[in-house]
């Protein structure tokens, strides 16, 4: 008996082509699984595919657009025959006051980060829904738990994903597909090259950061054992905890620490 944990798992992960999504893959491999990498970029998923022993599956993917989304998973689900799990990871984020922000960033983070998933997830769910089977994974981010300045328009788009999450693994739970809220705090990846080109943010709590290794783990082991949410790292998990029994207190304690931005 193989004691690799996701062994003959189709895995589709969205966003692959760098940060967690391309670690993901390489774990979702080294357990035994099949990983489906899709993002805009065919070269950096050529990249990324070179790093995996095993099996996997490439297509480049825009989920800003409802045909591509559908049409590639259907050419997942005629080259598999299922699709086991669904990571939901593309996204980016832009941070700047609401007063500076452009209408057209925050409109496409939510095309992006929300909508994507959002499609994405009716694409695949026939198929789950006709297997009684299947994972449903949304990375979205503490920041869809606790807001801070400059964050706006990268936040919403990410109480749009909690939202969404906690709706469906309502009615999905008599059909035998687990959906699973991934929620982490700042990670170490190329994220912050767009979401922050100045580098104060990332300096101002890079002792806070969580290693990109950690998140995927974490995410590996919310898949084996079905879990609703996780929330990364501890601390802020913690943290989370307090905002909800005590919002307004916390924006005042929390203020200077949160905005470091």
């Amino acid at each position: 008996m193989s004691n690799r944990r996701l062994e003959g798992k189709v895995v589709v992960i969205t966003g692959a082509s760098s940060g967690i999504g391309a670690l993901m893959g390489e774990g979702v491999a080294r357990e035994g699984g099949i990983p489906v990498l899709m993002a805009r970029s065919a070269d950096k998923l050529e990249q990324v595919a070179s790093r995996i022993n095993g099996e996997y599956g490439l297509y480049r993917l825009d989920v800003t657009s409802s045909e591509q989304v559908f049409a590639v998973m259907e050419q997942v689900l005629a080259r598999y025959g299922k699709i086991d799990v669904l990571i939901n990871n593309a996204g980016y984020g832009v941070f700047e006051t609401i007063e500076k922000a452009e209408l057209a960033t925050i409109e496409d983070m939510m095309d992006v980060n929300y909508m994507g998933t959002v499609r994405c997830t009716k694409a695949v769910l026939p198929a789950m829904l006709k297997a009684g089977s299947g994972h449903i994974v949304n990375i979205a981010s503490m920041a869809g738990k606790i807001g801070s300045a400059k964050s706006s328009g990268y936040s919403a788009t990410k109480h749009a994903v909690l939202g969404f999450t906690n709706c469906i693994r309502q009615d999905l739970m008599k059909a035998g597909i687990s959906v699973t809220a991934v929620n982490p705090g700042p990670i170490d990846t190329p994220f912050f090259e767009r979401a922050d080109p100045s580098g104060q943010y990332v300096s101002n709590v890079k002792w806070f950061m969580l290693r990109p290794e950690q998140v995927t783990e974490a995410v590996i082991t919310a898949i084996v054992k079905r879990k609703a949410e996780i929330d990364l790292p501890l601390m802020a998990a913690a943290g989370i905890r307090l905002y909800q029994l005590l919002p307004r207190l916390f924006d005042r304690v929390a203020h200077r620490m949160l905005n470091k931005k």
